[in-house]
């Protein structure tokens, strides 16, 4: 859904800074290993200790680094398959640190089982999304269509995380999860779907053929 928004904020923020940090003579993919880091070590230093705001905007300024390695790539004229493949690859350790992080909450502060369970809901739904993407497009087919990109996961768990900073109350963050869950769920449905259409459609213009 956010990525309707992704065009004006990358040329409004994320273009200027990009540009500063190619003059300091970062590459892309330094950008996307120090995003990374960052993000982890956030995530795993101050959500298990309950500090959720904290962590929220800590990670919400890392997590920028997404963007700001692809920009820096076409502005630099340094696009590459490697590249793409450690953003993509490290952007699904720094998703599974980020719902980690969370699940290790309500093992300790939060003390939660449900929210333990829908943690880890998200954390798998989303490692699904991810990866049901990149193995169709391996195939040849494409499925980038569904409710819940990644930056989609990442507002809605940081809305949650607030509102229950605000109400005092983890269930509400539990709860939350578990309608991230449920809209990732959702999500790969319908990716399994997309491809199972372009599957028939291949097959009956073979058998045509």
């Amino acid at each position: 859904m956010l990525e309707h928004f992704r065009g004006f904020i990358t040329k409004a923020l994320i273009a200027p800074v990009a540009r500063v940090l190619l003059r300091l003579g970062l590459t892309p993919d330094a950008i996307t290993l120090i995003g990374t880091v960052l993000t982890c070590a956030a995530a795993l230093y101050w959500a298990p200790r309950g500090h959720l705001i904290t962590a929220l905007v800590v990670v919400t300024v890392f997590a920028l680094f997404d963007l700001l390695d692809g920009t820096m790539a076409r502005l630099s004229g340094r696009t590459s398959d490697f590249g793409a493949f450690l953003d993509s690859t490290l952007d699904r350790i720094a998703d599974a640190v980020v719902f980690g992080s969370v699940l290790l909450y309500f093992a300790g502060p939060g003390d939660m089982v449900l929210g333990q369970a829908t943690a880890l809901w998200c954390l798998v739904t989303g490692a699904t999304t991810s990866y049901a993407r990149a193995r169709a497009e391996s195939v040849g087919y494409t499925a980038r269509v569904g409710l819940m990109e990644r930056a989609d996961r990442l507002v809605l768990l940081g809305v949650f995380a607030l509102a229950a900073e605000i109400a005092d109350e983890p269930a509400v963050l539990a709860y939350g999860l578990g309608l991230l869950g449920a809209l990732s769920t959702v999500t790969v449905v319908q990716r399994i779907l997309t491809v199972r259409n372009q599957a028939l459609a291949r097959a009956r213009a073979a058998e045509a053929g």
